[in-house]
């Protein structure tokens, strides 16, 4: 007797831990952001949902500002509902956080598809002055420094250090033509640091009076840091 009631709950128990490990198997993953949540395999749609949500992001801040934002206005936007938008971003940080890379690799990305494929050295400058150029009149980083500045400059901190790497690689021809040129290894680091500071600089302060000229500016901005890594290297 003692023998058969054991048996039946032997069996009750193999029972039971085969539907616990059935239905963990069943739960879904969440799908990973900014790093405080778990990850699944990214599809299609996932990516189409995440950029959707990223879009109605960029309104929302620029808007209202990015202290007060609305989750809820962000799904409105973006044409989701809440419990979607927590299936991507565990928090209203985590999306800002998104936000901000998503942005930075954007502004990135730009750059590269826009003068990566251009071979000559002279022609490749002159495409990456035009990418300043059009990034200046186009962008609202501007806007976004008006309604949300704490988290503009958040922003622009940081893409400051990034950019400066991506400068110097995507000007890598450029640069080796010049040091040929004239004979000196260049500060490259330095040359794309001030390069990058002038369009922050350019975002803070705007030329409105020459805006046509930036092109030219630049240009010489370009010139008048080669002659001083020269003088700086010959000494």
């Amino acid at each position: 007797m003692l023998d058969k009631e054991a048996a039946e709950t032997e069996v009750m128990r193999g029972k039971g831990e085969s539907v616990s490990r059935s239905g963990a198997a069943r739960r879904p993953d969440p799908v990973l952001t900014g790093g405080k949540t778990r990850s699944v395999k990214p599809n299609r749609r996932s990516e189409e949902t995440i950029s959707s949500i990223l879009r109605a992001t960029e309104e929302v801040v620029l808007l209202s500002g990015a202290d007060r934002i609305s989750i809820l206005e962000v799904c409105k936007l973006a044409g989701v509902s809440r419990g979607t938008f927590y299936r991507y971003f565990s928090s209203q940080e985590d999306l800002l956080d998104t936000f901000s890379r998503h942005k930075r690799d954007d502004f990135h990305q730009v750059l590269l598809n826009t003068i990566s494929t251009v071979e000559e050295p002279e022609a490749r400058l002159n495409a990456f002055i035009s990418f300043i150029d059009d990034y200046l009149e186009q962008s609202r980083a501007r806007r976004l420094l008006v309604v949300a500045p704490e988290y503009a400059l958040g922003f622009f901190r940081r893409i400051f250090h990034d950019s400066i790497l991506r400068f110097q690689d995507t000007l890598d021809i450029v640069f080796d033509d010049w040091d040929a040129r004239l004979g000196v290894k260049l500060d490259r680091e330095l040359i794309c640091e001030m390069i990058i500071r002038y369009v922050l600089s350019e975002v803070l302060v705007p030329e409105r009076a020459g805006r046509r000229l930036l092109p030219v500016r630049v240009k010489r901005l370009f010139a008048s840091l080669i002659m001083g890594s020269t003088s700086r290297t010959r000494r």
